[in-house]
């Protein structure tokens, strides 16, 4: 009798797809009205007009088109919310950059030289690199923009004696749990706060210290484990992976071992390399960047590396090179950008089906009339149940915000509570949502299954729910009164 396998990204997704698909025809349909929000600048739900409209079920054919409009807008679903060809197309000049990058032989130079200085220490990596990525979680979400950095860092850990998963929970988990403690982002702490009427600096002493004790539970965690695993490789929970893995990401080596010199040359396209990434980030929070200009980002910098690694015999390639290599990394990184359009094909069913207001009309009646200690943890469990539904954080908070936080005057409660209990469920959700794209896309890159990536990461989930009811509960009990709805001054801090 053949051992039970665990399915793939790809089948787990279509499944979920065929089960939305059929909730379609379970559920009922139905709508709130929709007016602009000048403080969300788009259109959100007004409470109390909730009403049931014209059934839409969705069947075989439209599971089948689901990821299709997943990743573009065909026009075949009457769904575009969910659209993923820009994220898709990034993934693959990511992967191209990178490859030019490996090359030329920087990278591994570059780790060669980090690895000889932290001789004995590598074990700092984690809390630095898991610090940097919170900052990036807590300031601006980020998300996508961390796929540019497995093919990267995964290596750097590998060649340090872990394994490919330890690189992977540095970032998921180091840019999941800022976002989780978000303070002052703008695609979900502020979104949520406008759309709750207040500004978005109330509440954030409180999310301060939940980022702070979930980032150090995290830390904790994944150094504990990466311990484990040097000390003994067969504990890995990719141990019998560990040498397709190694041939795999430490391919730019001509041997497993040996480091090529750390040359002028590849010195500058390292500096080149960090520049990307730096002016990457700064687009994306100081001047509104988004998928197209860091992808066209990504392809200049490619033709400089080269440009540059002509200086050098060791690091040259010529034109024809170039291109195969670029387009050996956009190869590599394909089923990555596959299943992001797949994942999104679960939201696109959902909307088509027009399934997704019912749920939360049933949530905003499951909530009201609840004391304080009960509607606080009644709204965490909500919101961890729509951030499986609805995984873009911007995207449930200009949903559900309108809706539940002005549930929380009747309750006694902040509304800058329910803001903080959003952020916090929807970013412990997306730790291993299967329809968040940047969970399966990440996972992907570093070759590790989604079964295994959940029996890694089970522990640490609960401990940081734990920390985050804890937390929700002490705020409820001591908050000294109810918010204010915010005036026309809200518009100031709209992004």
């Amino acid at each position: 009798m053949s051992k039970f396998k665990f399915p793939t990204a790809f089948t787990i997704l279509f499944i979920l797809i065929a089960v939305v698909a059929i909730l379609t025809w379970v559920i009922p349909a139905g709508e709130y009205e929709r007016q602009m929000n000048e403080a969300l600048g788009s259109e959100a739900p007004v409470p109390g007009t909730y009403h049931e409209v014209e059934p839409n079920p969705q069947g075989l054919a439209s599971v089948i088109l689901a990821p299709i409009a997943g990743m573009y807008d065909p026009g075949l679903l009457g769904s575009s919310s969910s659209a993923a060809i820009d994220v898709a197309f990034f993934v693959l000049i990511i992967g191209g950059f990178l490859m030019v990058v490996t090359k030329t032989g920087a990278i591994d130079a570059g780790i060669g030289w980090l690895l000889h200085r932290l001789a004995g220490r590598e074990i700092l990596m984690i809390p630095i690199l898991m610090i940097a990525f919170a900052f990036g979680g807590t300031s601006y979400g980020m998300a996508e923009e961390s796929l540019a950095f497995y093919a990267l860092i995964i290596p750097v850990f590998i060649r340090a004696g872990y394994d490919s998963l330890t690189g992977v929970a540095v970032i998921m988990l180091g840019a999941g749990i800022g976002t989780l403690g978000s303070t002052f982002n703008a695609f979900a702490t502020v979104v949520a706060s406008q759309g709750a009427g207040i500004p978005f600096t109330n509440g954030i002493v409180l999310r301060f210290i939940i980022l702070a004790l979930c980032l150090a539970a995290g830390i904790a965690f994944v150094m504990r484990y990466a311990r484990r695993v040097k000390a003994d490789p067969s504990l890995s929970v990719v141990a019998d992976q560990a040498e397709d893995n190694r041939a795999h990401f430490l391919k730019g080596s001509e041997s497993g071992d040996a480091f090529p010199e750390l040359t002028r040359t590849r010195s500058i396209i390292l500096i080149l390399f960090g520049i990307t990434f730096a002016v990457m980030i700064y687009g994306v929070v100081a001047l509104g960047w988004w998928m197209a200009r860091m992808s066209g980002l990504f392809l200049v910098m490619s033709i400089i590396v080269w440009w540059v690694g002509k200086l050098d015999e060791g690091s040259r390639m010529d034109e024809a090179t170039f291109v195969e290599t670029f387009v050996d990394g956009a190869r590599d990184l394909l089923g990555v950008a596959l299943i992001i359009g797949v994942a999104r094909g679960v939201v696109v069913i959902m909307d088509a089906g027009k399934i997704t207001d019912t749920i939360l009309a049933g949530a905003e009646g499951f909530v009201s009339g609840l004391s304080e200690f009960a509607f606080i943890n009644a709204m965490f469990g909500i919101q961890i149940l729509m951030s499986f539904l609805v995984p873009s954080s911007s995207g449930l908070a200009t949903l559900s915000m309108p809706i539940m936080a002005p549930l929380a005057d009747f309750a006694g409660v902040g509304r800058d509570l329910v803001v903080t209990a959003y952020q916090s469920a929807n970013g412990w959700v997306n730790l291993f949502n299967p329809t968040f794209a940047v969970v399966m896309g990440g996972l992907a890159i570093g070759r590790v299954s989604y079964d295994r990536w959940l029996r890694f990461v089970f522990p640490l989930l609960v401990v940081l729910a734990v920390i985050i009811c804890a937390a929700l509960t002490i705020g409820a009990m001591t908050d000294p009164g109810i918010d204010a709805p915010q005036t026309e001054t809200s518009d100031a801090t709209s992004n």
